[in-house]
């Protein structure tokens, strides 16, 4: 019999369950150990005896540590002791490894395995995760449990979803082996690693990854677009189709301020990377082929799942660019992508100089430092009524500034105007058919109670793009002297002749020349309504407008595409405000919120973020409260996911607007998990 005096009067007996890998080891173990034992005491006590069974190689338990599966959380601070934890006799504590095995679905719909820290919070090991695929600006990306609804359809038919069983093994990464992940190719000056031997700039497949064939195959998975789905796949992956549906998908959202395990991740499990915050800052084609090709292949599916929607013409714009990224993807590889990532540093200092002034020409200040340009010309104006028809009629507009003013003629000019129109903080929509000659600007003004709503309808291409151009800077409080209007006015323009399509008729040799099926760049409802040389008769005659460009432009010219749709970045749950009987659809963009009608999808009020004064939780009801100005108050709870999920999504927009150039690369943790309420 054991005496009191050999362990003390107030010890107790505590089992720890060893997570072993090799078969005929130690399963558990006995400890006696005290309230004022800290962790780091257990822990080396649990070693010394395991050692005692196992006369094998020596292993090392440094990446080992503690987890407390009914408190399902670890037990990371050694100096605490097991009372200041908490931890009596009936714990279970199971003494694991915190690097484990993931696999993650890429937005490319790839699949990589390799081994992160289940015992970090999401925040950090999303932006270990990023700098072993070479991605830059890890803050836009989280994890996304794959929602039960998905789960359920892929059960019920078999081969849904292609399972690519090419998996990308990246276990033998500075990050997944626990170690300090390399500096990348970026630094704060944006001034890439050079090659210590010859003093040249090194590639971006080599900085990442290494230089041999293999390292350079991963990088070509990672950075280069695959058509790697047929059409009768894509015929049955999961779509949502109504609101609620994707309000259902966003409940998925990992908690950003806690680990994997906490959330019931488990080793192997399959867990979805993708953009979170749609603010994409500073997208570089010098050192962001990753990245730009992920977020290239985000808005792609998106757009071929029907996720957000868009018009017939705009399909097949998308379309096209698909192809010809397909089609320079297969021709060239990734040697295109290495050629741009490699150009000179000069001419790459230059065109961030140019992208800093934001694109604007020395003889255009020059002209604006003595000229304030305005605007004015006859448009069309319709303000939203309900149980109105919508008749457009004529007035004489002046825009100057960051206004705009209309009067009943142009005679009318020098007296007061019928109203006057601040567009500081407004959005703009565009409501544009090329081929149907229709020009029009939708303007929401943002007022106490929601957002007015004004139609503008031009004439013209080229009037179109000049009022756009002054809308966009307006709202975002800058004037048509800004050198940007005139890059802002091209980029429209362009833009345009994308959308209009040529009268050169497709020859039999060109449509037989598509190597791919035209059915793989539409979504499945296109492809039931048109015959396959419909459609790519349809592609090839876009694509004309496109065959100019490189492989990155098309990549970005897609991603500006997605970003200028109305629906673009929102995000949707389904809450309940405070005060109401019935429940309703809380949209989350990066600039407002939208409260929109569950059953008709009609957006009822919208609150912008650049009026909101704070925002906080009361975390016993789960409900968020938030304020704006001109004494507008909203309190709602959210019932399709916690209300962790909203108030993170609404904290990371504000987060995210405060970034900069002269950043670093590692943004402050603490300052994102203060403003996503990560730290109850």
């Amino acid at each position: 019999m054991i005496s009191s005096n050999e362990f003390g009067s107030n010890s107790w007996e505590l089992i720890v369950h060893i997570d072993c890998p090799y078969e005929g080891e130690q399963k558990e173990s006995t400890l006696q150990v005290s309230g004022d034992l800290h962790i780091g005491g257990v822990m080396l006590r649990l070693v010394e005896q395991i050692s005692k069974y196992k006369d094998k190689v020596l292993r090392d338990w440094s990446d080992y540590a503690l987890w407390w599966e009914q408190k399902q959380c670890w037990l990371l601070k050694t100096h605490w002791t097991l009372d200041k934890y908490g931890v009596q006799a009936d714990a279970k504590l199971l003494f694991t490894l915190q690097h484990k095995m993931l696999r993650l679905r890429l937005p490319n719909m790839k699949t990589v395995r390799l081994n992160v820290s289940f015992s970090s919070v999401v925040f950090k090991v999303v932006g270990d995760i990023c700098k072993t695929l070479g991605i830059r600006r890890p803050e836009e990306l989280s994890l996304l449990k794959q929602s039960e609804d998905t789960k359920k359809k892929k059960r019920k038919e078999k081969n849904k979803e292609p399972v690519i069983e090419d998996i990308l093994d990246l276990h033998d990464s500075p990050v997944s082996l626990g170690l300090p992940a390399s500096p990348g190719l970026y630094s704060k000056t944006m001034t890439p690693i050079y090659d210590p031997a010859s003093g040249s700039p090194v590639s971006s497949t080599i900085a990442w990854f290494g230089d041999s064939p293999l390292a350079r195959q991963n990088w070509n998975n990672l950075a280069v677009s695959h058509s790697n789905c047929t059409p009768e796949i894509l015929a049955k992956m999961y779509q949502s189709r109504t609101l609620v549906d994707k309000a259902k998908l966003n409940a998925g959202w990992l908690d950003s301020s806690r680990s994997l395990m906490e959330q019931s991740i488990q080793e192997d499990d399959q867990l979805l990377l993708r953009f979170k915050y749609y603010t994409f800052f500073d997208l570089n084609a010098k050192y962001d082929a990753v990245r730009i090709n992920q977020l290239y292949e985000q808005a792609r599916w998106t757009i071929l799942l029907e996720e957000i929607d868009c018009t017939e013409e705009e399909t097949f714009i998308f379309a096209a660019l698909q192809y010809h990224v397909s089609k320079l993807s297969l021709s060239s590889g990734s040697q295109d992508l290495t050629t741009e990532a490699e150009t000179d540093e000069v001419e790459a200092a230059l065109s961030n100089l140019e992208v800093t002034l934001e694109g604007g020409k020395i003889e255009s200040i020059l002209e604006d430092i003595t000229d304030i340009p305005k605007l004015a010309d006859n448009l069309k104006l319709f303000r939203s009524k309900k149980l109105t028809l919508k008749t457009f009629k004529q007035y004489w507009f002046v825009f100057k500034d960051t206004s705009v003013s209309y009067f009943k003629n142009k005679d009318a000019e020098h007296g007061e105007p019928i109203e006057k129109l601040n567009l500081r903080g407004c959005e703009i929509v565009p409501d544009v058919s090329v081929s149907g000659k229709r020009y029009g600007i939708k303007l929401l003004i943002p007022v106490a109670d929601g957002m007015n709503e004004v139609h503008l309808r031009c004439d013209n291409e080229t009037q179109y793009a000049r009022w756009m151009a002054a809308c966009v800077l307006a709202s975002k409080g800058k004037s048509m002297a800004d050198s940007s209007y005139h890059a802002e006015v091209h980029n429209i323009l362009s833009f345009l002749k994308m959308k209009s399509r040529t009268n050169a008729p497709q020859e039999i040799s060109d449509l037989e020349s598509m190597d791919i099926k035209p059915e793989c760049f539409v979504s499945p409802r296109y492809a039931k309504k048109y015959k396959s040389k419909q459609l790519a008769a349809r592609i090839l005659e876009a694509h004309q407008n496109i065959s100019h460009m490189s492989l990155m432009e098309a990549k970005l010219r897609f991603i500006q595409a997605w970003q200028s749709l109305p629906e673009f970045g929102l995000s949707y749950y389904i809450v309940r405000f405070r005060g109401s009987k019935k429940d309703d659809l809380l949209g989350i963009s990066y600039n407002r919120l939208i409260r929109i009608d569950m059953t008709t999808g009609d957006p009822i009020t919208t609150w912008r973020f650049s009026n909101m004064k704070q925002w906080n939780v009361n975390w016993e009801i789960r409900q968020v409260a938030i304020e704006f100005d001109q004494n507008v108050s909203i309190a709602f709870a959210c019932l399709s996911a916690d209300c962790k999920v909203v108030h993170e999504y609404i904290g990371g927009y504000i987060f995210l607007s405060t970034r900069s150039k002269d950043q670093n690369e590692t943004l402050d943790e603490d300052l994102f998990h203060k403003l996503t309420g990560g730290r109850e």
